[in-house]
């Protein structure tokens, strides 16, 4: 049993992804060119917007996103202290300081009633994390960042084709960031990201850094100074494959939690994960609660059961934000989630038995410690 199969994903479309990495081989454009300008093309339309820009990687598409809303030293950026690393990092790597503000205990997502009163002259952005797949408040936030004129970046790293009143993450701020890790829901074969906007300038700004501020009207001519983050054509192509069948995977994640859900039900201690009312979840992680969390875990890894904790310490109490001079305590919900969280194996690929066979070893666990 594994966590994660992705050879039967590769498996079940391996002629059209053949074909995608052949096409790209004989046309010998491998950086930028027609895959990456059709990928973006599609992204666009798939998502609702009006530009979309890849990029080399989830985490660049973010710290692009800051670079180009002009974050800097001296500025403020609020997120979420239960997410992977890379939220918060980018916004040290600008030069600029993370504040944190804690998560509600349901959906694992920052809690907007608390973001208000963190805000200083000094904050310039808001990062809300669409966590595990679903979205966060997206109305609250936008409400108090346009009372307070910030910006708005949604880190939708996870949760490509979730969707709030309609509108599909990454669609809601001024900017929207996705990452393509093989893991992700739509995963390339290496790293790539992206960005989605319907602000013109800052989709451009994004385009020139991106490409070393190079001036897309004149070779080595460079306008700013930029980076490296372009999204490799072969990535493209292989993603433009995967895109059309996104839709489908994201209803079958859902079928399987479902499936999980009415079979966990009534276990003593473990709670399911909740869809919060006007939004879908894609599933990128099944992730139940429990106290019970490390023994659990220990138990289903003596049967072959594979699990994972995403994530069994948030960022206020890691040693590389110890300069920021949080505490234990200062966030008790991404402490008491960083305790209780256990994400079991799902994916579009994964049958029925399988879950029988999950499912089955947390009953034995919980009525063995009855």
């Amino acid at each position: 049993m594994q966590f994660l199969d992705l050879k039967k994903q590769y498996k079940s479309i391996k002629e059209a992804i053949d074909t995608a990495v052949k096409r790209v081989l004989e046309s010998a454009v491998f950086i930028d060119g027609k895959e990456v300008e059709e990928f973006e093309k599609e992204m666009a339309e798939f998502c609702g917007v009006r530009h979309a820009v890849g990029v080399n990687s989830g985490t660049d598409a973010l710290f692009l996103s800051l670079k180009a809303l002009g974050v800097g030293p001296g500025d403020e950026v609020i997120t979420a202290p239960f997410t992977f690393i890379a939220t918060a990092g980018v916004i040290v790597n600008c030069g600029a300081k993370p504040v944190f503000a804690d998560i509600k205990s349901d959906t694992f997502n920052i809690s907007p009633e608390l973001v208000e009163g963190l805000i200083t002259p000094r904050t310039k952005v808001i990062i809300p994390v669409h966590l595990f797949g679903q979205m966060a408040d997206m109305q609250e936030v936008m409400e108090i960042a346009r009372k307070h004129n910030l910006s708005v970046i949604e880190d939708a790293a996870q949760a490509i084709g979730a969707e709030y009143n309609g509108k599909k993450a990454g669609t809601i701020g001024d900017l929207g960031c996705f990452s393509f890790f093989p893991s992700k829901n739509l995963g390339a074969y290496g790293d790539g990201g992206m960005v989605i906007t319907n602000n013109e300038k800052l989709a451009e700004r994004i385009r020139l850094l991106k490409n070393h501020g190079s001036s897309p009207k004149e070779k080595y001519l460079n306008l700013i100074v930029g980076t490296n983050s372009r999204l490799d054509a072969l990535q493209a192509a292989i993603l433009r494959v995967k895109l059309k069948y996104l839709a489908k995977w994201s209803k079958e994640r859902a079928e399987r939690a479902s499936y999980y859900n009415g079979k966990l039900k009534g276990i003593r201690d473990v709670i399911t994960p909740v869809t919060a009312p006007d939004r879908n979840h894609i599933f990128h992680q099944y992730t139940i609660r429990t106290k019970s969390r490390d023994e659990l875990q220990k138990y289903l890894k003596e049967k072959e059961i594979p699990t994972m904790i995403y994530y069994p310490l948030p960022l206020h109490l890691q040693p590389a934000f110890g300069y920021l001079i949080y505490k234990e305590g200062d966030f008790p919900e991404s402490e008491r989630a960083s305790r209780e969280v256990l994400s079991l194996p799902i994916y579009p690929e994964l049958a029925e038995n399988i879950q029988d066979e999950i499912v089955s070893g947390i009953k034995e666990f919980f009525h063995g410690t009855k």
